[in-house]
């Protein structure tokens, strides 16, 4: 049998591109996939370093890789992403049973350590160009993933992506038309760009290929076979009205826009170096209900940032109760190593944080539920994905508004399918198929 590798993803959508890269390149090298760790012959780790639980259960994850390794120390042991990026100058101290480490940039290197005639303990940590060119491993044949930029520019308090994701570079808009083309030929049906800020793209390309982001848009949109296109994350301050109306004007560009609040206070706001207040974001949301007015919008917040008051938290609940979200991604402040935020004073204590997040969540499912009702009644176009996680009898989908949906009926996953919604709640709406709208060819 030739040599095994088990990966292990933490963290956004960003790291789930990344693995399926890592996995590429593996297969391409004569590696099979295990299932399981203790099955594997190189067992790798793509980190996440957003928040502080994301390196609590990674670290707890590590532990398993050493006692595996002890048992055969001939497996490998790698780590990859944001996590190693971050604790570069420390990470083989901490860890000695770690045989190689690399940051988000620097993928390639992993088959050049493991083609090495001695696999010595090595770090890569330099950024460096794009790792496009590698070879990917999808996770579903019909969904795929587009890196349209790497890194960012903006200097959020609270955040550690810059340092170890770097400055913000976009790719050759010809160079991305090209690889969407590539995955339509290849069966993609739905394509989700990515970016740290996915919206700034294409300030920094030089003058005679620059477009910006509502024009990378429609090209992906003008090629046959992308029946979808979503893209994350977007930054409050970069979506321009030129966006928002391409969601109206571009068949393919679903109703779906995430758009980041992270606080409904001013003052918190610019203290988490946002560089939006509470009235632009507003004017954002009013841009979108007129020109989208069936868009799905949901959210990121995060709770008990430093300074944070209970008036200031009550204007994150207004904002949250104005807008009305689909859903949004909730977080308790956790400060990260070497951010402005994590050396700011007034740290809102621990009990305060529980208390405010359990309010922020009832009224997050409550409206979110109330705008989920809008979907009763109507057929909506699912694109399959499988079998529901909670009933095998039943399929799962997504529709074009990023929602869940379980339903009755007989489809394959990559068909689309019409469905009749009967019921909607917070989280998933469930319905019967009423007939295909289209076949895998």
């Amino acid at each position: 049998m030739g040599k095994r590798y088990h990966v292990t993803t933490f963290g956004c959508q960003m790291n789930v591109h990344d693995s399926e890269r890592m996995r590429g390149m593996l297969e391409s090298l004569g590696y099979e996939e295990a299932s399981s760790r203790d099955g594997a012959d190189l067992i790798l780790f793509n980190t996440c370093s957003i928040r502080e639980s994301a390196d609590n259960r990674f670290v707890a994850h590590l532990g398993e890789a050493k006692r595996l390794k002890s048992e055969h120390p001939d497996r490998v042991v790698g780590v990859g992403g944001c996590w190693a990026q971050s604790v570069k100058d420390e990470v083989f101290q901490r860890f000695p049973f770690v045989d190689v480490a690399f940051g988000p940039g620097q993928i390639h290197k992993l088959a050049e350590f493991l083609n090495s005639d001695s696999l010595s303990a090595q770090g890569y940590f330099e950024f460096e160009d794009f790792s496009a060119s590698l070879p990917t491993l999808r996770v579903r044949e019909f969904q795929g993933w587009l890196q349209v930029s790497q890194g960012c520019n903006c200097k959020c308090s609270y955040c550690i992506v810059p340092s170890t994701r770097g400055r913000e570079v976009s790719r050759d808009p010809a160079q991305l038309v090209a690889e969407a083309e590539a995955l339509a030929a290849d069966g993609v049906r739905e394509v989700t760009l990515l970016g740290q800020n996915v919206n700034s793209y294409g300030r920094d390309l030089p003058k005679e290929t620059r477009i910006g982001f509502s024009g990378l848009l429609g090209r992906i949109d003008a090629i046959d076979g992308i029946d979808r296109i979503r893209y994350t994350s977007p930054h409050p301050k970069d979506m321009k009205e030129d966006v928002i109306r391409a969601h109206a004007e571009l068949p393919a560009l679903c109703e779906h826009i995430h758009l980041p609040l992270q606080s409904g206070s001013s003052a918190v706001l610019k203290r988490m170096r946002r560089t939006y207040d509470r009235q632009r974001y507003m004017d954002r949301v009013s841009l979108i209900r007129e020109h989208v007015p069936d868009c799905a919008i949901t959210t990121d917040i995060i709770v008990g940032f430093p300074g944070e008051t209970e008036a200031d938290f009550e204007q994150t609940l207004e904002v949250v109760d104005e807008v009305g979200y689909d859903g949004a991604f909730t977080f308790v402040f956790s400060p990260r190593r070497e951010t402005e935020a994590a050396e700011l004073g007034e740290q809102v204590p621990h009990p305060i944080k529980v208390e405010r997040m359990e309010r922020l969540v009832e009224l997050v499912q409550a409206r979110a539920a109330e705008q989920a009702q809008r979907f009763v009644g109507r057929e909506i176009e699912v694109l399959v994905e499988g079998t529901s996680r909670t009933d095998e009898t039943r399929l799962r989908g997504r529709t074009r508004h990023n929602k869940a949906v379980n339903f009755d009926g007989e489809a394959e996953p990559g068909e689309f399918v019409n469905v009749e919604i009967s019921v909607a709640t917070s989280q998933t709406l469930s319905g019967v198929a009423a007939k295909p709208l289209s076949r895998l060819l």
